[in-house]
């Protein structure tokens, strides 16, 4: 009873300590401002994809449990982004499901319950169940009768079949389609607004479009995101305000920037957005092992930071990870992907959360496949200041975090996530370990304190 006592006083005075600021971060030495949450501490977000790809209809969403965000908790993972689609919400054109809507709000519930923040991602995957995938409703699909072939053992080819391209151009172009994309996110953004998991939306997953004759992939890539997703996320960022006015808006590049293509994307008039890149290789999506001499991850990163740079926006990347994960340079690849994911970004989702062999995090027994425990380290989820430094030494075990503690009127409390294991927390320059449970640590430090954290694998 003591140790209940306890626990809710520290709790109380945690509540306490956060009192609501203007969200604001010291851009870091890259360039690349910083996320932050309603208190205006810095975040970063380590978390998975978790979808239902399989189930739709009354089904839709059942492979969705709560066992899936107290396991992510449980490895020491505060972030999901949450799969969702425009053809289970909207069947027929206006007709949204109520049912639907209810399915996500209590996977959200479940998401709230275990404290992991969520990213609500309307996917798709070539275009939609018109080409026998998911994302944009039949309804919503136009190919001006271009001829499709299915490609079951590349599936990603299929996005250059012309009934494909098509249907996108017509979703950028068309005002009906425009309107009807819009009035779902403002369905989707009214609903959830309120729901204190909820931390941004991401407007669509893996945007492609109609290459022009003559064209080149990487050229036609940078038009497409000029000339039809920048207006595009616009159009949409303005629809989620109109319902939401405070969760951070995600948007993404085509998926050619995973080959090291800067992006074509031009600045996005809202004051939360996060550029929202993928991270895949096309020869490990295609099974072949990492080739560390290749300068992928360096090319890459190169790349991809030259958009928040330049329109100062955060980075979070929505998907990575290999579809082999046990080929013999893997283990080189997770701590050099790690390594670079923590210069730029505020974080990343792995893909994907489930139970099982290819893509999943775990096995069925819920023990991390080979290698992806490479994934679990601790990290500072939120800092009550800015960050000067944060680093973790695989090798020793040791996370080191360095930070100046907000002024007065700013929070106080920083929250640390800490993988399965025994860990030892210590906080020095006028602060103290305030409260510390199996998997999270919470930091009191005085303001405008040099505060250093060392976290020690026992």
């Amino acid at each position: 009873m003591l140790r209940t006592r306890t626990t809710l006083a520290a709790t109380l005075v945690v509540a306490a300590l956060l009192a609501p600021t203007a969200a604001h971060a010291e851009p870091a030495e890259t360039g690349i401002p910083a996320l932050t949450d309603e208190h205006g501490r810095v975040l970063t977000l380590r978390g998975w994809n978790v979808e239902d790809k399989a189930n739709r209809g009354d089904a839709a969403l059942s492979a969705i449990t709560e066992k899936h965000f107290r396991d992510l908790r449980a490895k020491g993972f505060g972030f999901a982004r949450l799969l969702v689609f425009w053809d289970d919400l909207e069947p027929r054109p206006g007709r949204y499901s109520q049912a639907y809507l209810r399915k996500i709000e209590r996977i959200l519930d479940w998401a709230g319950k275990y404290d992991v923040k969520v990213l609500v991602d309307a996917h798709q995957d070539v275009f939609g169940p018109a080409f026998g995938h998911r994302g944009v409703p039949a309804w919503a699909t136009r190919t001006d009768g271009l001829p499709f072939t299915p490609h079951p053992d590349d599936w990603f080819s299929e996005y250059f079949e012309p009934a494909v391209q098509r249907a996108f151009t017509h979703l950028y172009e068309d005002e009906d389609l425009r309107r009807a994309q819009a009035r779902m996110w403002r369905v989707l953004a009214d609903r959830f607004a309120d729901h204190p998991a909820v931390l941004g939306y991401d407007l669509i997953n893996e945007p492609m479009g109609e290459l022009r004759e003559g064209e080149d992939l990487p050229t036609a890539a940078r038009r497409i995101e000029r000339d039809q997703l920048t207006p595009m996320y616009n159009r949409l960022a303005d629809a989620v305000r109109s319902a939401d006015r405070d969760a951070w808006v995600f948007v993404e590049p085509t998926p050619i920037v995973g080959e090291g293509v800067p992006t074509g994307l031009g600045r996005i008039d809202d004051p939360k957005i996060v550029y929202a890149p993928h991270f895949y290789n096309t020869g490990m999506e295609a099974g072949a092992d990492y080739d560390p001499a290749a300068g992928w991850i360096e090319s890459y990163e190169q790349a991809v930071t030259l958009y928040p740079k330049e329109y100062e926006v955060p980075v979070v990347v929505g998907e990575w990870g290999p579809l082999n994960n046990s080929l013999p340079n893997m283990n080189r690849f997770y701590r050099e992907a790690m390594a670079s994911l923590g210069r730029y970004t505020s974080g990343w989702a792995g893909y994907v959360w489930c139970y099982g062999g290819g893509y999943c995090a775990v096995d069925g027994a819920g023990a991390f496949r080979t290698n992806k425990e490479l994934t679990a380290e601790p990290y500072a989820e939120a800092v009550a200041g800015t960050v000067r430094s944060a680093a973790y030494d695989s090798g020793s075990g040791v996370y080191r975090l360095s930070y100046d503690a907000a002024g007065r009127r700013g929070p106080r409390v920083t929250e640390l996530s800490l993988p399965p294991g025994d860990w030892g927390v210590t906080a020095r320059g006028a602060a103290l370990v305030l409260r510390k449970d199996r998997g999270r640590a919470w930091i009191l430090a005085t303001p405008g304190a040099r505060v250093t954290v060392t976290v020690t694998r026992g």
